[in-house]
């Protein structure tokens, strides 16, 4: 082996970008390897490979007490890897571990006890020669597979551009990134959503696998990080930090809410997402292959939010729980269907942009709700100012109750007092309910009427 081979070899490493003396290393490994199968080779022995391109194969001789408890320290590391690997695979190895075949570890062991010899064999050059090409072909192939690996799985959640590389198997779309070949699985995948050969797609990293044919790179159509990323692109005030991207919520395919604050006054967070004439939410949207999206202004009152959370619709009121997190959110009846959506859509969108459980009615079943409440309250509910009788009709006294007392002016009412109310014979007992009854229900945030929003299904900003 000349000089020329291993100058070779180090520019390769340099060319690739392996680590300096990866291949060197390797060789020795192979060449050594190619040793242990020739007649008379000794049991423990190393080759060395100098700068000149010379190597030779020196063996080495241990006292018995030493390389006794080397190999027992180099049968319990094979024993051990063996478990791990069936440990992974979930399936025994069958392996049978053998002396002669253990790696034994003597670089600790004092340079005085090990007495080293030339072992060369004659006809070494030619073995060495054909190991030479295998060795540093298959190393290369590892060490570019390791790097690619080591690229990409610090890359997980970063959104990549690739090229349709074979989508005639629904499936499995594969996606060239460049220097790996990534999968677009079934799972991944927009509903709708059709892949070309030769078309350019933007996906997310969800997951990166080591295997024997090199690095395998998982990516997503319907990771909300799309939308994020997709925006960051698109809108300067996003990248620069002025505007921030508070939460997403996404059903892929059909609609995504964003809500978007600002960190510098005068920075309209809506406006900047939007763009002049809807250029920029226009871009992402293309990207997405037509999903509408809602662009909704952050705001720290929990009962504004949801109400702006579930535009394009009109709200009328909403009454939040802060311990429970429910909001209960009272529309116009001609909102209803709006607000709900196709299918719960804009509710379930609404609900998790806000992280608030989110309860729809109109205004007639509000108002009929509080009527209920209000006239047929049982034992353990408490009206205050309302008479506690129970009516032969199973509703509660109408009547309001005198000052001090459980119960109104009516006698038979009066005699309940300090006793459990039965049902008593319902008396000639008005049947409307006033408006100040229902005005002492206070909300606890009202959210005014907005102006008209636009038409369902639309992909630009909601009313503001």
């Amino acid at each position: 082996m000349s000089q020329e081979i291993i100058e070779g070899i180090r520019e390769i490493e340099r060319e690739k970008g392996i680590e300096s003396g990866t291949l060197v290393s390797a060789l020795e490994d192979a060449l050594l390897a190619a040793y242990k199968k020739t007649p008379d080779a000794t049991r423990h022995a190393t080759v060395e490979v100098d700068d000149r391109g010379d190597f030779r194969v020196f063996s080495i001789d241990l006292p018995k007490d030493i390389e006794e408890r080397l190999i027992e320290e180099a049968r319990e590391r094979a024993i051990t890897e063996l478990e791990r690997l069936e440990a992974e695979n979930g399936e025994p190895s069958h392996v049978l571990v053998q002396d002669d075949d253990l790696d034994i570890d003597w670089s600790e062991v004092s340079p005085e006890l090990v007495q080293r010899a030339d072992v060369t064999p004659d006809n070494f050059g030619r073995i060495a020669a054909q190991t030479a090409k295998q060795v540093i072909l298959q190393r290369i192939r590892e060490a570019e597979r390791e790097m690619m690996y080591e690229e990409y799985v610090d890359r997980v959640s970063e959104v990549v551009t690739g090229i349709v590389q074979q989508a005639g198997d629904r499936n499995n779309v594969l996606v060239d990134l460049g220097r790996v070949e990534a999968l677009l699985p079934r799972s991944e995948q927009v509903d709708g959503e059709r892949y070309e050969q030769g078309s350019r797609i933007k996906a997310v990293i969800t997951e990166v696998r080591s295997g024997t044919k090199g690095p395998q790179v998982i990516l997503s159509r319907r990771d909300p990080e799309l939308i994020r990323t997709l925006f960051e692109l698109e809108v300067p005030e996003i990248a620069d930090g002025l505007v921030e991207i508070r939460s997403v919520a996404r059903e892929p395919g059909y609609r995504s809410k964003i809500a978007v604050e600002s960190h510098q006054a005068g920075v309209d967070p809506v406006g900047a997402c939007v763009g002049p004439r809807g250029s920029r939410v226009r871009m992402v949207v293309s990207e997405l292959r037509g999903e509408k999206i809602d662009i909704i202004p952050w705001n720290t009152d929990p009962a504004r939010f949801v109400a702006k959370a579930l535009s394009p619709a009109r709200v009328r009121e909403v009454f939040v729980d802060d311990e429970t997190k429910d909001a209960t959110v009272v529309v116009p009846d001609d909102q209803l269907a709006l607000a709900i959506g196709k299918e719960g859509l804009n509710a379930r969108l609404a609900a998790r942009l806000s992280g608030w459980k989110v309860d729809i009615v109109s205004d007639t079943e509000f108002a009929q709700q509080e009527a209920e409440a209000a006239y047929g309250g049982g034992d353990d509910e408490e009206f205050t100012g309302r008479c506690s009788a129970i009516l032969s009709n199973g509703k509660r006294c109408p009547n309001a109750a005198l000052p001090g007392s459980k119960y109104c002016g009516v006698a038979a009412h009066q005699e309940l007092e300090g006793q459990e109310p039965p049902q008593v014979e319902a008396e000639e007992a008005t049947e409307e309910a006033t408006e100040q009854e229902a005005a002492e229900l206070e909300p606890v945030a009202v959210v005014e009427d907005e102006g008209q929003p636009e038409a369902e299904g639309s992909a630009e900003r909601p009313a503001s």
